[in-house]
C-alpha cells in the first residue's frame, strides 16, 4: 500500500517504484541521494504570450514570480542538478521576450550545477540561448523523467503535463489546491509557473494512468497534505 510519510520540511516522502522522494510544498520533487530538483510546466513569459497574442493584459510579473519560488528551493537544498520537465516556456517565441533581468537569473541556474530541459508539447525545441541540456527524457535513480505521461502502466514515471490539482472535501467545506498525485508506481507533478492552472485529477484524463489507489498530496501555505481517494471531489 502506497503511503506518504511527513518530513519536519513541510514535505512528504513516498517510496515511488521502490526510489525515494520527496514531495515539496513549493510543488518540485527532491531526489536527495541524487541532488537532484525536479520541476515541471513553469510556463515562463505565459503573461507576455496572453498580451502579444489575444490583448490580455495579465500583470508581466509571473517569470519573475516563478523564479523567486525556485530560488528558495535552491538556496535551500543546493541541488547539485535541475531538471525542468517540459513547458519550461509558455511558447517558442518565450525566450526572447524575457526581460533582461530575468534571462541573467535564467543564465545564472547554470553556474555550480546540470541544467537539464525536457522538452514539452509548448517548447519542443527547448531555449535557444539559454545554457543546459536539452533532452525528450532522462533516467535517474531507476526512474523515467519525461513531459507527458505514457498510456498504461508506466512503472518509476515521473511526468508533468496534466497540471494535477484535487478538491477536497473536510467536513462541509471544499477547497482547490495544486497537487502531486501518485499510486506509488508513478507520479505526475503539479504546475510550478505563477500563472498555470489546475486539472482536477478525477478528470478523464488521469483515468488510464493508475493502476492501484489514488494518493493525492495538495499543496498548502508550508506543507504538502496527504489526500486519499474518499476526501477527493470532481469539479
Amino acid at each position: 500500500m502506497t503511503r506518504f510519510t511527513p518530513s519536519a520540511c513541510g514535505g512528504l516522502r513516498i517510496a515511488l517504484a521502490n526510489v525515494e522522494v520527496m514531495l515539496r510544498w513549493s510543488g518540485a520533487m527532491w531526489l536527495e541521494r541524487e541532488r537532484t530538483l525536479v520541476v515541471a510546466d513553469l510556463h515562463f513569459e505565459k503573461g507576455s504570450s496572453y498580451a502579444a497574442r489575444f490583448g490580455q493584459m495579465l500583470p508581466p510579473y509571473d517569470t519573475r514570480e516563478t523564479l523567486d519560488r525556485l530560488d528558495r528551493e535552491l538556496d535551500l537544498l543546493k541541488p547539485e542538478r535541475l531538471i525542468f520537465l517540459g513547458d519550461s516556456f509558455h511558447d517558442g517565441a518565450g525566450e526572447s521576450r524575457l526581460a533582461a533581468d530575468d534571462h541573467r537569473r535564467l543564465e545564472g541556474l547554470a553556474r555550480g550545477r546540470e541544467l537539464i530541459w525536457a522538452v514539452g508539447n509548448h517548447d519542443a525545441d527547448g531555449p535557444k540561448v539559454l545554457p543546459g541540456e536539452v533532452i525528450d527524457e532522462a533516467s535517474i535513480a531507476g526512474l523515467t523523467l519525461r513531459h507527458e505521461p505514457e498510456p498504461g502502466v508506466q512503472l518509476g514515471e515521473v511526468a508533468g503535463h496534466l497540471h494535477p490539482a484535487a478538491k477536497v472535501a473536510s467536513g462541509r467545506a471544499t477547497t482547490r489546491r495544486r497537487c502531486f498525485v501518485t499510486d506509488g508506481q508513478r507520479l505526475v507533478l503539479p504546475a510550478f509557473g505563477a500563472f498555470t492552472g489546475g486539472l482536477n485529477i478525477l478528470d478523464e484524463a488521469f483515468s488510464n494512468l493508475f493502476a492501484g489507489p489514488l494518493l493525492a498530496g495538495a499543496l498548502g501555505q508550508s506543507r504538502v497534505h496527504a489526500v486519499g481517494m474518499k476526501s477527493l471531489r470532481p469539479d
